[in-house]
């Protein structure tokens, strides 16, 4: 739990409070009691993990529900490894994976490259969301999972 947190904090300037919002914190042990949280360790030395994904492994709509790479590991393959993982653990075919994101006017949208890492992962953009908690623009990235053999 530590560790999310610590990582929530690297973040709290685009998505809003979570460090200390009871919610956010009732969802993460909510994640980590269902095995739906993944980490990516940070190693002996580090004294938080690289990343964090919490995902909502319910077909055939499937949520990453948070998605948060430190600022150390960013563009190191950290966040593809976790989404590599979730579909391997949790997703089926035929279903669509959703995630939200930062809508094009959002100043993390440049600033954290989401909506590029969701594109080259083959998520493409839908409709416009509810504004996050900061009050900026959100935007619904989804991808299809194919029932073809051997595609995700």
């Amino acid at each position: 739990m530590g560790g999310i947190l610590a990582l929530a904090a690297q973040v709290e300037h685009w998505f809003g409070p979570m460090v200390e919002e009871p919610g956010f914190q009732k969802a993460v042990r909510a994640h980590l009691r269902a095995g739906t949280a993944l980490i990516a360790d940070g190693g002996a030395a580090a004294d938080a993990p690289r990343g964090a994904l919490l995902f909502d492994a319910s077909p055939p709509t499937y949520h990453v529900d948070w998605l948060v790479v430190s600022e150390e590991a960013r563009g190191r393959g950290v966040g593809r490894a976790l989404l590599e993982d979730a579909y391997a653990r949790f997703v089926r075919a035929p279903g669509t994976v959703e995630v939200v994101t930062f809508g094009a006017d959002h100043p993390g949208a440049v600033a954290s490259n989401a909506r590029v890492f969701y594109e080259r992962l083959g998520f493409t953009p839908a409709e416009l969301t509810t504004p996050g908690p900061e009050g900026g623009s959100r935007q619904i990235y989804r991808r299809p999972v194919s029932p073809t053999p051997g595609v995700r």
